[in-house]
């Protein structure tokens, strides 16, 4: 499954917009990689960099949160941190394995894809709306 950014997604922050957009792209890399039939080296560097590039974004959110004194920030921390986690897992998964399996390409899907979806839906969203306020 492709992730689709699309109006649902967009919270009215260019900057946080823009770099789900981006994070997307990562995610959708690192997919077509899988499905393609790249290699292990190739999908942990894509993972590597996913990695790196949500804890960027985690940090902006959470900078804007700061900045703004959103009262659901200790919340938001958490959900990223247990974001970071099932990358981690996956990095795992990635390290036992002889390279991308479907098992893996299924568990991007539920455990990155679908978390960001209602992620953004829900918690990026309403800091948006605390933001406009």
């Amino acid at each position: 499954m492709q992730a689709i950014f699309d109006d649902s997604l967009k919270t009215g922050n260019e900057l946080i917009d823009g770099q789900h957009k981006e994070l997307i792209d990562k995610i959708n890399n690192l997919v077509t990689c899988c499905k393609e039939g790249g290699g292990k080296l190739q999908a942990i560097k894509m993972l590597d960099y996913l990695a790196d590039y949500t804890d960027f974004h985690f940090s902006a959110e959470e900078e804007l949160q700061e900045k703004v004194s959103f009262p659901g920030i200790a919340e938001h921390k958490q959900k990223h941190a247990e974001f970071k986690q099932a990358v981690a897992e996956l990095h795992e998964m990635l390290a036992e394995e002889e390279g991308p399996t479907d098992a893996f390409v299924e568990a991007v899907n539920k455990n990155v894809i679908e978390w960001l979806y209602v992620h953004i839906k829900g918690f990026d969203r309403a800091v948006a709306e605390f933001v406009q306020k």
